[in-house]
């Protein structure tokens, strides 16, 4: 076989899923169990703070140089589909200053079910559910759920205290996925967290060596965005000719 070229960059690995799922929890448990053999860096994204960044800075898991904010200033998806310009040069100038870097983690601002990377900006992403958002929505679907690399499953430790049968979940999760890969996790639980270092791990080996192909799961679903007077905007990330859609819409 002919001998493959090592990628010029760290694998980027996008992470979303909405407001309070445990994103940066997750990401910390990532730091926590690869740091010693892998040089991570990461970038978070929220509209107008650095609040996750300073988070996982005070968890200690990496040199907070390593932690790169981007403040969106609007939608939070925005900058990690539509425009990605922000990020794209934020792991630019992380890779610059801790070369040589394994892996870039790109935190999305949390919001709803709809978030999604383009591939332009990642080579893989997660998206994370937890228990106590209710055992059935992973049956609610959507491109993050159906058709991100992995499914994370997040804060099973707690689903006896809010009636949720997790392996009912991962099955439907699994269902909604068609088999794609679904990891039900728990920071406290060391098999969880060695079943994620494990597929992550397979991932990175994978770009490595040349065969990982950055898969785009396709377009957000429209989406409702509210203001402090009961308006705001129905922002969809793109219509059928790929233009962006912005209605400005009252609540009732």
């Amino acid at each position: 076989m002919p001998e493959t070229t090592p990628p010029a960059r760290a694998l980027r690995l996008g992470v979303a899923g909405p407001v309070g799922v445990g994103k940066s929890s997750l990401i910390a448990t990532v730091c926590r169990a690869l740091a010693d053999e892998l040089r991570i860096g990461v970038i978070t994204n929220d509209i107008y703070t650095d609040e996750d960044a300073r988070f996982l800075r005070s968890a200690g898991v990496l040199d907070p140089e390593r932690i790169r904010a981007v403040e969106t200033g609007a939608c939070p998806h925005t900058a990690i589909r539509d425009d990605v310009t922000a990020n794209l040069l934020a792991a630019e100038d992380l890779e610059r200053d801790f070369a040589p870097l394994d892996l870039v983690i790109i935190e999305s601002g949390g919001d709803n079910l709809t978030a999604t990377f383009s591939p332009a900006l990642v080579d893989a992403q997660i998206f994370v559910l937890d228990v106590a958002g209710g055992g059935d929505v992973a049956r609610k679907g959507g491109p993050g759920i159906g058709r991100a690399d992995l499914l994370v499953v997040n804060k099973t430790d707690l689903a006896p205290y809010v009636g949720v049968d997790v392996p009912q979940m991962v099955a439907d999760a699994t269902a909604a996925r068609e088999g794609r890969d679904v990891v039900a996790l728990s920071r406290t639980d060391a098999a969880s967290v060695a079943a994620l270092r494990a597929w992550l791990l397979g991932v990175l080996g994978r770009y490595r060596e040349g065969v990982h192909v950055a898969q785009d799961p396709g377009p957000m679903a429209p989406h409702f965005h509210a203001d402090e007077d009961g308006q705001g905007v129905l922002h969809s990330h793109a219509d059928g000719d790929g233009a962006h859609v912005h209605e400005h819409s009252h609540t009732h």
